[in-house]
């Protein structure tokens, strides 16, 4: 008896605070194509198993009653049963059922958050580098020849492609009201497509354990109209400091920084990897600032003349890979 009260007060105090709370979860708060899909994965598995949990927990209780001690007769023996065919293909049936209709979810979603964002497939990306580092985030725009550090500015209504990767440990990359995670490693690069719906800000951050400062490796992302994102990249362009090799190597040093702005990005002197490239499916434009990436060259050769020829090998082959996955995109 008391152990029945026991539940009952357990139960009422987690739907008292459950009530109690005044913001939603911001994963099932989403704004924008990719992140709508997976909070609609992680409702209809919410829904599945709160059916499946009901609906075990009803038949307990009826087989509790129906067949209690006191209600049959002292001399009662119950019937010799044999079992039921019936019976035991319908609980084998149904766990396959829902165990296929789970994987069918899955599988879908998984394409479509793959993909460029619905609605957004006749347009022209943004193509944004996103890399990490011990615990920092750089974000590199080629198209505007222009790196942010720890903040992420992004136009609405128009498809963004994040190319990742890290410098340093494997970070995984989450706006949890824009698209899921996907991971940053040193020795390829992933994509991950998102497009925001709803001009605001949100809250990005790495999710993968890098080491005592990975908690406050956080991001603030925040959605523009194409008007307003145009101005604040004119205001970058005319303000910001220039972004060179030596004040690169700095903010890649282990540590804490606040949000800061350059001209020029860091892919001239220190290219994505080469290797692997996950998630692309064909060939096109040329995303990487491949004009800025000959000047920097330049620069990198008087400091460093013995690796000069090896310095532009590389960066030619960097950038025919990324002109070949950046079209990728455009013809899904």
């Amino acid at each position: 008896m008391k152990a029945k009260w026991a539940v009952l007060v357990f139960i009422f105090t987690v739907m008292a605070v459950l009530t109690g709370c005044e913001n939603s979860l911001t994963v099932l708060d989403p704004k924008g194509p990719q992140a709508e899909a997976t909070a609609d994965v992680i409702m209809i598995s919410i829904w599945t198993m709160l059916f499946v949990v009901v609906t075990v927990i009803l038949l307990y209780v009826f087989m509790l009653v129906k067949y209690r001690a006191s209600k049959q007769k002292k001399d009662y023996e119950p019937p010799h049963i044999e079992g039921s065919l019936k019976l035991e293909l319908l609980w084998t049936a149904i766990p396959i059922i829902i165990v296929a209709f789970l994987s069918y979810v899955s599988v879908t979603s998984t394409y479509q958050v793959e993909a460029t964002p619905k609605g957004y497939e006749q347009q022209k990306p943004l193509t944004i580098y996103a890399s990490s580092s011990n615990w920092k985030w750089h974000f590199s725009y080629p198209e505007e020849n222009i790196e942010t550090v720890n903040y992420l500015f992004i136009p609405t209504d128009r498809p963004v492609e994040f190319k990742l990767y890290a410098h340093g440990p494997i970070s995984s990359f989450w706006i949890p009201q824009l698209a899921g995670q996907k991971y940053a490693m040193d020795d390829m690069v992933t994509t991950l497509h998102l497009a925001a719906d709803v001009p605001g800000e949100y809250m990005g951050r790495n999710a993968n354990f890098t080491g005592k400062g990975f908690a406050q490796q956080t991001f603030n992302v925040t959605a523009l109209t194409p008007e307003e994102y145009d101005k604040w990249v004119a205001e970058i362009k005319a303000s910001a400091p220039p972004l060179t090799e030596q004040k690169f190597d700095e903010l890649l040093k282990p540590g804490h920084l606040g949000q800061s702005a350059y001209n020029g990005t860091h892919l001239g002197f220190s290219p994505p990897p080469t290797g692997h490239q996950h998630g692309e499916a064909g060939s096109g434009h040329d995303d990487t600032g491949a004009g800025h990436s000959e000047e920097a060259h330049e620069h990198s050769s008087d400091e460093h003349a013995e690796h000069s020829d090896m310095d532009h090998s590389n960066m030619d082959h960097s950038n025919m890979d990324h002109s070949d996955m950046n079209h990728s995109n455009h013809s899904q």
